[in-house]
């Protein structure tokens, strides 16, 4: 049985397993942990006999106190045995719900490698973020990324609101 649970320092060193496996971005130890003391509440495992299967690590863009708050996704895996049974779909909403219900986020955004079709596919015809740009050489090897970005205040903010207390 696959599990989806909010993460866990004690996941940090699978989530980055887990990473290194499948993406060419790579990042220490620290970064996840950053992440997870930082933004508690947005980043999600998926595990199975504790063992992490995939995960997504999300952070608030808090840069500008003048800007409502914005999510972004920071990293997406799942491990390819693991893959094609809706577990990015489900780390994906989970992490955007609570950008919404926690943060009160408008939008969340991400980058995602011109070249990654799956990832692409993913993003733009099931979870329905829209190209906002193209950033020239933003990965570390030349390549180039989609910046894309989705509103999500109207799919979870208006749940929201109907909640009874």
């Amino acid at each position: 049985m696959i599990t989806i649970r909010q993460a866990e320092a004690r996941d940090a060193v699978g989530m980055q397993a887990c990473n290194l496996t499948n993406l060419p971005e790579n990042y220490q130890l620290k970064y996840y942990l950053y992440h997870l003391a930082t933004w508690p509440e947005l980043s999600f495992v998926a595990t199975t006999n504790d063992r992490v299967v995939g995960y997504v690590l999300g952070k608030m863009n808090d840069d500008d106190p003048t800007t409502p708050l914005d999510g972004h996704i920071t990293s997406l895996s799942v491990l390819r045995s693991y893959r094609r049974l809706g577990l990015a779909e489900r780390l994906m909403t989970q992490a955007q719900r609570s950008m919404a219900e926690v943060f009160g986020a408008h939008c969340v955004s991400l980058h995602v490698r011109v070249s990654n079709v799956a990832a692409f596919s993913l993003y733009k015809n099931t979870l329905k973020f829209d190209i906002k740009d193209t950033e020239k050489k933003y990965y570390g090897d030349g390549e180039d990324a989609y910046a894309m970005k989705k509103d999500i205040r109207e799919m979870y903010l208006s749940e929201m609101d109907s909640l009874d207390f």
